[in-house]
């Protein structure tokens, strides 16, 4: 199975947005590893709100807002697709990763297979 863990960090913290050497040190060996192992399909981080655009629809009105997202404190840092057996092993995952920050949230969810689709 295949699960999407997101992780959401404070955007007022300049340092979650800045990380340190011996955190991307860390991180990158921690990347490896899961690629090595065949849990890891792709990770990516991504750059903070004020990069970015909010796309809504509402009925026939779409409308866009260019970041930042004033409404919220805490946005997605950064993306990983995982491979793991089961939800549970998938959290397990997410904690590991989550020791990582001082301080983070990761939502996981688990991606809908073609197979699962009716029809």
């Amino acid at each position: 199975m295949r699960f999407l863990m997101m992780h959401r960090l404070d955007e007022t913290r300049p340092e979650a947005w800045n990380p340190s050497q011996e955190f991307i040190e860390k991180m990158g060996a921690f990347i490896q590893e899961a690629v090595d192992s065949g849990v890891l399909i792709t990770a990516e981080g991504v750059h903070p709100s004020v990069k970015g655009s909010l796309v809504r629809r509402a009925g026939r009105k779409v409308t866009v807002t260019d970041g930042p997202f004033t409404e919220t404190k805490e946005v997605i840092g950064g993306f990983a697709l995982i491979n793991a057996k089961d939800r549970a092993e998938a959290v397990a995952f997410a904690a590991s990763y989550a020791e990582l920050f001082d301080e983070v949230e990761v939502e996981v969810r688990q991606v809908v297979e073609f197979d699962e689709i009716p029809g």
